[in-house]
């Protein structure tokens, strides 16, 4: 049976999108907050996540990025927002799709129908929560990196940069792409920045940093995991 997380805040639009998705065989799970999504999504893996923005707790926006650090489950925002650049920031992060309140049920159904068969289809392998190498492991969900049985400390922004990497291994990222999703989109020039974190990454990760084995750069282009 196929299992969907909805989060949202609103208990009457809960029970609708409950009752509406188990009349049709989905095994429901609910939500009210970012935080119990979270924990909902790495417990229970959900095969599709409903979600709305404008939670209590967390944006939905900031959600999604998490998620997308450890899971390609698709991502349907159900949102109020209806400004393209709220919509564009929700997509860039990571979401599959988004429909604006007021909705029609059967048009939200059919999507999410059409996401589930979209991953079924798939052939990409699910991505692993824990990377580990010779050298080091990363916890996505716990968010933490440990060397020789000992967690490391990472800033905020050596563990997004970190997180990239893992998540994608053997891919080359370009520096641009990392200075968007780690600084935002004004940083696009600052690669002083890149190298400067990442040398930082690779003393406290790589067993020789002059000479990086896991983090690996491409001159002029960007970097690349190797595990």
């Amino acid at each position: 049976m196929t299992r969907v997380l909805v989060v949202e805040d609103d208990p009457q639009l809960v029970r609708a999108l409950v009752i509406n998705m188990q009349a049709r065989k989905f095994d429901v799970d609910a939500a009210p907050d970012g935080t119990t999504a979270l924990r909902f999504a790495a417990a229970r893996r959900p095969d599709v996540v409903v979600l709305d923005l404008g939670l209590p707790d967390i944006d939905g926006v900031d959600v999604i990025r998490v998620l997308r650090g450890w899971s390609r489950v698709p991502i349907l925002v159900l949102s109020a927002r209806r400004a393209s650049d709220e919509k564009v920031a929700a997509l860039d992060a990571g979401a599959d799709d988004y429909i604006t309140k007021p909705f029609s049920m059967d048009e939200l159904l059919a999507r999410l129908r059409a996401a589930v068969r979209r991953t079924a289809t798939s052939v990409a392998p699910a991505p692993e929560t824990v990377v580990k190498t010779d050298a080091f492991t990363v916890d996505l969900v716990a968010k933490k990196a440990s060397r020789d049985g000992r967690d490391v400390r990472l800033t905020p922004t050596e563990w997004h940069l970190l997180e990239i990497l893992v998540c994608n291994p053997g891919r080359l990222i370009t520096q641009k792409h990392l200075l968007r999703e780690v600084w935002g989109p004004s940083y696009g020039g600052k690669s002083n920045y890149l190298r400067v974190y990442m040398a930082q990454l690779r003393r406290k990760l790589e067993p020789d940093p002059a000479h990086p084995r896991y983090l690996i750069t491409e001159p002029g282009m960007g970097y690349r995991f190797e595990a």
